[in-house]
Formats: structure tokens, C-alpha cells, sequence
């Protein structure tokens, strides 16, 4: 895998054999998730797992 790549405010490895993807997180220093040639997949997998984990808080009104 090669070193972390920064490409739409997302950290990925590539692999240099096949050119896969991998979502990389910088804190942890560790590649996590799925893997995909699609970048916008791998996004778009990041964005549903953080909607499932802090899902949006909803808004009543007094009544």
C-alpha cells in the first residue's frame, strides 16, 4: 500500500499492485473500512457510517 493520499478532505492508501482503495484515518495511523476503486464510494460509505452514529438530533417545537 502506498503512503496516505489526501483527495477531498478524505486520507486513503492505494495499493500499488492494483490500485485499490482504502480510507485511511491520520489520528489512528491506520487504514479502516472497505475497499473499493471508487474514492466516491469509499466517501460515500464514510458519510452513512457517520450518519448511522450520530444521527441528526430532530427539532420540536414548543407547544
Amino acid at each position: 500500500m502506498s503512503w496516505p493520499v489526501r483527495a477531498q478532505g478524505f486520507s486513503y492508501q492505494v495499493c500499488l499492485g492494483c490500485g485499490i482503495k482504502r480510507l485511511f484515518d491520520e489520528e489512528a495511523f491506520r487504514a479502516y473500512g472497505p475497499y473499493s476503486y471508487d474514492l466516491n464510494r469509499l466517501i460515500a460509505w464514510h458519510q452513512g457510517r457517520e450518519a448511522k452514529l450520530h444521527p441528526a438530533k430532530e427539532h420540536r417545537t414548543a407547544s
